[in-house]
C-alpha cells in the first residue's frame, strides 16, 4: 500500500470517528458534552444511534485498524513499533468496531444497574481501550527513538501517551464526575492528534528500506 493511500485511510478513519462524536450530541436538546459520555449519543434507542454506529464508528474503526496494521510496515523494523502498532490496531481500531456493534444501554447505565450483555461488552472494550492505547502509543514512540527520520514523531508519541494517561486517570477515578465527558473528549482528541501526526509522517516520510536505523 502506498504511503499516500495509507495517509488518506488514517485521516478518513479519524474524520469518521470525530464527526460521529461531534454530531451525535445534536440529536438531544439537553445533551452536555462536558459531563456526558460520547457513547450516550449512540446508545440503544437513541434517535440516530444506529446511523452513527454503522456510518461513523464502525467504518472509522475498520479504517483505523487497517491504518495501524499496515502502518507498522512503513517504519523501521523494531519489536517495540510492531507491538505498539498491533496494540493500536486491536485496542483502538477493532475496539471501536466492537463498541459500535455493542452499544451501551440508554443513558449508558453509569451505575450498571442490571446491565445488558451489550453494555458489559461495551464497557469492557472501552476500559481495555483506555488502558492499552496510551501504552501502545508510548511503545511506538520508544521504538522510533533510534530512527533519525522519525525522532520527532517519537517524541510526540511519548508526550501524547503520557498526557492521555493523566486524563484517563481523572476519568477512571470518578466515572460519574460532572467533567467525565470533557476528560473523555480530551483523551480521544489526543488519540486523534496522534493518528493525524502519524499519517502526516507516513505521507512525507521515506519508505522503510530507505530509513536509517541504528540498533
Amino acid at each position: 500500500m502506498s504511503n499516500k493511500l495509507l495517509f488518506l485511510i488514517g485521516i478518513l478513519g479519524v474524520t469518521l470517528f470525530g464527526m460521529a462524536s461531534f454530531l451525535g450530541g445534536f440529536q438531544f436538546d439537553d445533551y452536555d458534552p462536558i459531563s456526558q459520555y460520547i457513547s450516550e449519543t449512540m446508545a440503544v434507542d437513541t434517535p440516530y444511534g444506529k446511523k452513527l454506529r454503522f456510518f461513523g464508528y464502525i467504518p472509522g474503526g475498520i479504517l483505523l485498524a487497517i491504518f495501524s496494521f499496515v502502518g507498522l510496515q512503513k517504519f523501521p523494523k523494531s519489536n517495540l513499533t510492531k507491538i505498539g502498532f498491533l496494540g493500536l490496531g486491536i485496542f483502538y481500531g477493532i475496539a471501536t468496531i466492537v463498541v459500535g456493534i455493542f452499544p451501551c444501554d440508554q443513558g449508558c447505565n453509569k451505575e450498571l444497574v442490571d446491565p445488558s450483555i451489550s453494555q458489559i461488552i461495551h464497557n469492557l472494550t472501552g476500559m481495555l481501550t483506555y488502558i492499552f492505547v496510551p501504552v501502545s502509543i508510548i511503545i511506538i514512540g520508544l521504538g522510533l527513538l533510534k530512527s533519525k527520520n522519525y525522532r520527532g514523531l517519537s517524541k510526540i508519541g511519548i508526550i501524547c501517551g503520557l498526557i492521555s494517561i493523566v486524563f484517563i486517570g481523572l476519568l477512571m477515578s470518578d466515572p460519574l464526575s460532572n467533567y467525565a465527558g470533557l476528560f473523555q473528549r480530551i483523551t480521544e482528541g489526543i488519540f486523534i492528534i496522534w493518528i493525524i501526526t502519524c499519517s502526516i509522517f507516513i505521507k512525507k516520510g521515506a519508505l522503510l528500506e530507505k530509513n536509517t536505523y541504528r540498533n
